[in-house]
């Protein structure tokens, strides 16, 4: 089969977000008896639980780049982001090729990235996933897709079903994509504050956490309750040596995107600075406590200022410091 029937795909970035897709991925490869996977990581040991499934490791960016035809990137910030793509564009001849983006970044950044590819004859999809790393270990991301319509349905057999329940198009203005994306965590940053300063005024007042959190499922629906049960499960304040489900510093750094952009546009989005001044609170606990957050920890800073402590006791018993 020729590359475009058969296309060779690339992945760049094993965090906890991009391992679980790109598992997820290389599954689907091999049922569909597909060329297998090729990956880079800053550390490639990170990506040993992939070649067991037969990916293939790469030593550099430009070996993988140029041994794909569709590469899919999933790293942690713009910085990042930017740096991959120049190795990417000075990899060699890039015509043809297509990038699919997965990281929450400025749409700026994106408007940016997008110009250095097309400049180069490859195509750029914006492709943010929404939701937290269990939902890319599960396959059930929503996704979003702003980019030229062909290389969007070049990508599309890998997307719904693959590493996401489903997909949202957006057009092609790729920059579109990360606004969609940046008014969502301002959505759940809201959320998560909200539901915060809910459970605490429920456990300051008497009311079981277990009572709102039905309410919180049955009355607002699936998306809140999963909210809430990253403050009430202990999620927010993740066990020594577990991964946060999703970190307080990429919560810090996406809503801070939203207030900025909410600047340029003249207004103020006032729950986000609300979730921003709580969660540079949060952050400064986590130092203390040597320990990396969730980015729902905003839920002890609201328990701290109301006179509780940070570590609920489900928690504390976790830790082995509270009653059994």
């Amino acid at each position: 089969m020729t590359s475009s029937e058969n296309p060779r795909l690339g992945w760049i970035g094993l965090g906890s977000m991009g391992l679980g897709m790109a598992n997820n991925m290389q599954k689907h490869l091999k049922e569909k008896d597909m060329p297998s996977m090729r990956y880079w990581n800053r550390t490639l040991s990170r990506g040993e639980a992939l070649q067991e499934i037969g990916g293939i490791p790469c030593q550099s960016i430009g070996d993988l780049v140029q041994n794909c035809d569709i590469i899919f990137i999933s790293v942690s910030n713009d910085a990042v982001l930017t740096n991959i793509i120049d190795e990417i564009t000075s990899s060699g001849p890039i015509p043809s090729k297509t990038i699919v983006d997965t990281t929450t970044v400025h749409p700026t950044t994106t408007s940016a990235v997008a110009a250095k590819l097309t400049a180069q004859n490859a195509s750029y999809i914006a492709a943010p996933v929404f939701g937290a790393s269990p939902l890319a270990i599960a396959g059930t991301l929503l996704i979003a897709v702003a980019g030229p319509d062909p290389a969007i349905q070049k990508t599309s057999p890998f997307l719904q079903g693959v590493i996401a329940r489903a997909v949202i198009p957006v057009g092609p203005d790729p920059a579109q994509a990360l606004l969609l994306k940046t008014t969502s965590n301002l959505i759940t940053a809201g959320m998560t504050y909200l539901l915060s300063e809910a459970h605490t005024l429920a456990a300051k007042s008497g009311l079981p956490a277990a009572v709102l959190e039905s309410l919180v499922e049955q009355n607002l629906g699936p998306y809140a309750h999963g909210v809430s049960r990253r403050l009430t499960s202990g999620a927010y304040f993740p066990p020594r040596g577990e991964e946060a489900m999703s970190g307080l510093e990429l919560g810090i750094k996406d809503v801070a995107h939203g207030v900025g952009l909410a600047g340029e546009v003249g207004m103020r989005v006032r729950v986000g600075e609300l979730y921003l001044e709580a969660a540079r609170e949060a952050e400064r606990v986590g130092r203390e406590r040597g320990r990396g957050l969730d980015s729902s920890a905003v839920f002890g800073v609201v328990r701290v200022r109301a006179g509780l402590e940070f570590e609920t006791e489900g928690v504390r018993v976790r830790e082995g410091k509270g009653k059994e």
